[in-house]
């Protein structure tokens, strides 16, 4: 490429370029939002004019963005500002301190909403919070928490808004907990579909469009924060196209955006998924876009048929025999329009049988190089994989067994767990992989604790799943989240590196990711991000460059007063203005108790089922408020 005067270098770092021909430089040069030039210091700072800005990185570690190939970023900026975050809280007496001040500050009708990106193993209790506690610092104020994809806690004032009564009868495919008297609980069971649990907090208030594009700006910025710089937005349930779109299409067109988005288009219709993608398919193309939003076309969902739910505390659910066509439908559709797909697959059983979809259709209707990928992949087989590979498909892996790898462990055994995904195996038979979170609902949306379960196997409440032959090197899983994301959307060509002619898209990390100890690594950040050459966060020695942006809103929003990911060195509890201790004596100490929610759920060992006629089998009765 053409050398030009640069607009910033950055000189005095260790930069991991992840480029085969200069693996690790000192310092870059950049100009129009593009790496120029890479190298010594000696040379980048030749180039440098009196117009340029240099930035003295101080031997900090350079890593190209994070992009993160499975994220609800659309969906999740849209609701970021009302939702309190447990991610990375160390106890359960500070998530309680955490609800009791914020639910003194909501104003009716609004809920509190704790929304996925926590599991209780995280808590040095290594247990629930418990209806009883939850009610105690919310006796009024609606409270919706979501435990993963499996079950959600309301609160009595949330049962109330919801308008959930002894009369109301279970929806298909989920259960609402009662007691000996038939009162709801304030528990709701997804068994096993998660939609019990999504439409009851559809029922909540949503924010305004004002505060929806703030609360978009200010997710997009703890993203920055933690070094993300792009994502494949996933869809989501409850998320229209084009509709629930026009946020995140103001803040592109008002040139707002900091972290680039490849979006997928997500079926809203069970039995009419082929309509959808038949009306998708005239209002947009497949890559259309620019470098900061573009179309990336279908999924992860394209029939709802065709989706296993990963809760792991329930059976695996076998799909319904209409699977094949339903799938079929879609996708010789998609294959013929040259719409390339994603598929939410967490079973072997259901790639098999998706497999088996795509092969025949092949047969007539060529995939040849059109990306398509499987989402998830936990129990994919080798000979699953090879007829992946042969077909030219992928898989974009999640840290989901970081926050459920205790209770696959519980059910399936450790040696099931052990290549649950075959991460290593993936790789050795060439196949595309890309990382990412699928936040943020099911995990959370920080990317280095993902990198840190790549690199160590480890849960997040410090559980081994993997031996060393299925884990990561540090530079392999910051690949995946990187180059290997980008080829997810057809983008290897502009990043994933840092090479020049390829996007100035890099973080400069809090500490050196390379070195660190692997306890460490969760608690990274960026303290300084940039997208496309421009700075979006700068914190500490770098904190001059930062451009901070508008105020949360609305001001009693959780995000002003808590923030985003938390840290479990944070004890809020200290500062709660009144006990959050639960009375229940049982509840109180759990003694003889090894936290597992298997267990608190009255999990049946043998049969491993569970056993809704006592739940909370634990000799206590708080929990029915």
């Amino acid at each position: 490429m053409k050398l030009t005067s640069p607009e910033t270098i950055l000189f005095n770092g260790k930069i991991t370029t992840l480029d085969a021909q200069q693996p690790e430089v000192t310092a870059l040069a950049i100009a129009a939002g593009k790496i120029i030039a890479m190298g010594s210091d000696l040379d980048i700072q030749a180039l440098a004019t009196e117009l340029t800005l240099a930035i003295d990185l101080q031997g900090k570690r350079v890593v190209p963005g994070l992009n993160d190939s499975h994220l609800h970023l659309i969906r999740g900026g849209l609701n970021y500002n009302m939702e309190l975050r447990w991610e990375g809280v160390g106890s359960v007496a500070d998530a309680l301190a955490m609800l009791q001040l914020q639910a003194a500050r909501t104003p009716a009708p609004q809920w509190v909403r704790v929304v996925g990106g926590w599991s209780e193993f995280q808590f040095k209790e290594k247990r629930m919070p418990t209806l009883a506690e939850i009610n105690a610092v919310s006796p009024d104020t609606p409270v919706f928490i979501l435990h993963l994809y499996d079950r959600a806690l309301l609160n009595g004032a949330a049962l109330r808004a919801a308008g959930i009564t002894k009369d109301t009868p279970d929806p298909v495919g989920g259960k609402i907990q009662r007691d000996t008297n038939g009162n709801p609980t304030g528990m709701l069971i997804a068994e096993p579909n998660a939609m019990i649990l999504y439409s009851t907090l559809a029922k909540g208030p949503k924010l305004p469009l004002s505060d929806q594009i703030n609360s978009t700006r200010h997710f997009m910025r703890e993203l920055n924060r933690l070094g993300v710089t792009s994502c494949i937005d996933a869809g989501g349930g409850f998320q229209n196209y084009p509709e629930d779109y026009q946020v995140i299409e103001k803040l592109h067109d008002d040139g707002q955006m900091t972290v680039r988005i490849a979006y997928n288009l997500f079926t809203q219709n069970m039995g009419n998924e082929l309509a959808d993608f038949q009306k998708w398919a005239d209002i947009v193309k497949p890559y259309s876009g620019d470098g900061y939003f573009r179309q990336n076309g279908a999924g992860e969902m394209l029939a709802f048929s065709a989706a296993d739910f990963e809760d792991f505390l329930q059976p695996r659910p076998d799909m319904a025999a209409r699977m094949e066509k339903d799938l079929g439908d879609v996708v010789r559709f998609l294959v013929e329009n040259r719409w390339p797909f994603r598929l939410h697959a967490t079973y072997d059983e259901t790639i098999g049988r998706a497999l088996d979809v795509f092969e025949s259709i092949n047969q007539d209707t060529r995939f040849d190089d059109l990306r398509w990928f499987f989402d998830h992949a936990e129990t994919v087989s080798e000979k699953n994989m090879a007829r992946i590979k042969k077909l030219g498909g992928g898989i974009a892996v999640q840290h989901r067994m970081a926050f459920q790898g205790e209770y696959f462990v519980d059910r399936y055994g450790k040696k099931a767990a052990e290549q649950s995904p075959p991460i290593r195996k993936m790789l050795e038979m060439g196949i595309p992989v890309g990382g990412g979170t699928d936040a943020t609902r099911v995990a959370s949306f920080n990317p280095w604790v993902s990198l840190y379960w790549l690199v160590t196997g480890k849960t997040v409440g410090g559980l081994s799943l993997y031996s060393e032959n299925n884990c990561l090197e540090r530079e392999e899983a910051l690949r995946l989240w990187t180059a290997g994301s980008a080829y997810k959307s057809n983008e290897e060509s502009v990043k994933g590196t840092l090479s020049p002619g390829m996007y100035a898209d890099l973080v400069v990390t809090s500490s050196d990711f390379m070195t660190i100890p692997d306890a460490a690594i969760k608690a990274l950040t960026s303290v300084l991000t940039m997208v496309n050459g421009k700075i979006v966060y700068a914190a500490d020695a770098f904190s001059q460059f930062d451009a901070p942006l508008p105020p949360i809103s609305p001001d009693w929003s959780p995000v002003r007063h808590f923030g985003g990911y938390q840290s479990p060195e944070t004890h809020y509890a200290l500062h709660a203005n009144a006990c959050i201790a639960s009375s229940c004596a049982v509840h109180g100490n759990h003694k003889g108790h090894d936290g597992k929610l298997s267990r608190w759920l009255g999990l049946d060992s043998t049969e491993k089922q569970p056993q809704f006629e006592n739940p909370w089998a634990m000799g206590c009765g708080c929990f029915a408020y």
